[in-house]
Parts: structure tokens; sequence; C-alpha cells
């Protein structure tokens, strides 16, 4: 009996949502037809572009530095940029430090690995009592130790390029969130 009770009460609790539902969609598809059109829409291209700064605004010291006897990028900025040419765009130095901190996560994640690697092969190398077997192991403990160090030195790398992209970004008056 408690059973029937309880099953009649959720069949009708279901009729009820789903014929409630169903008026809520009508009601949804009623009230977006009755709605004109969308709101505009801003794009870059329909804005303006800001006038540049009056010589009498810019302070001093930012216009100084002008003198064409420094290099435009430095080496390390050149080699990470298309041969010669420095970002003009948002879109250039937004994907010129996602490109550099992508490198950096993987060399991460590698050396993660080889530190887990290496990790495995020392216990491995404690735990086998076969000379020949330990002798391979030690081998391959060695090999990894050396990859480690390689990657250690890419890590370091790529981290330096990383700041020298934001260094050049910061002198060529780039803003901020652009390189972040």
């Amino acid at each position: 009996m408690r059973i029937m009770a309880a099953a009649l009460i959720l069949v009708g609790a279901a009729t009820a949502s789903a014929q409630s539902l169903a008026d809520v969609a009508r009601q949804e598809e009623a009230r977006r037809k009755a709605v004109s059109g969308s709101g505009k829409v801003y794009t870059n291209d329909a804005l303006q572009p800001e006038p540049p700064p009056s010589p009498g605004s810019v302070p001093a010291a930012t216009s100084a530095p002008a003198t064409p006897t420094a290099p435009a990028t430095p080496p390390a900025a050149a080699d990470a940029a298309s041969p010669g040419a420095t970002p003009k765009t948002e879109a250039e130095w937004k994907k010129r430090i996602a490109d550099e901190r992508d490198a950096l996560s993987r060399a991460q994640i590698f050396a993660e690995a080889l530190q887990s690697r290496i990790n495995v092969l020392s216990a491995d190398f404690v735990n086998v009592d076969d000379p020949a077997r330990r002798n391979v192991v030690a081998a391959e403990r060695q090999k990894a130790l050396a990859e480690l160090d390689r990657v250690k030195a890419e890590i370091q790398a790529h981290q330096k390029k990383i700041t020298d992209i934001q260094t050049e970004a910061r002198k060529a008056g780039v803003p901020a969130g652009w390189v972040r």
C-alpha cells in the first residue's frame, strides 16, 4: 500500500513537472520571438584607434631612448620571433609568450617524468641481486640522469626567454597584459 502511494506521488510529480517544463519552453520561445534583435556587438574594427600621445604629455624619460644605436630586438628575442621582426600586435606578443610558456611546461613535465624514472631505476638497482641486471639498470639510470641535466638546462633557457620577452615588451611600451 505504501509503495502504491509513493509510486502515485512520483508519477504525479513527474507529470506536473513535465507540463510545467513544456510551458516554460513555450514561454521562452515566445519571449525570444518578441525580442526584436540582439544588442550591438563591438569589435576592434568598430572602435577607433587611440590617438598617439602629444609630445607634451609624454615624460622626457620615456621619449629619450629613441636613438637608433641600440638594436631593435635583443638576440634572444629575435630567435623566438620571425627573423628580424619585432611583434607589433597583441596577438603576436601573446602567441610569442604562449609558445615559450608551452615549451617550458613541456620541459617541466618531461623533467618530472624523468625524475620518476630515475626513482624507479634507483629502487630497481637496490633490489636487484643479479650483477648483470644491476649493471644494465645502473647504465639506464646514468642515461636518465644525463637527460635530466639537459632538460633542467632547457627549462632555465625557456625561463630566461620568457623573461627576455617580457623585458623586450616593457622596453617597447607594450601593455603588460599582452605578455602575461
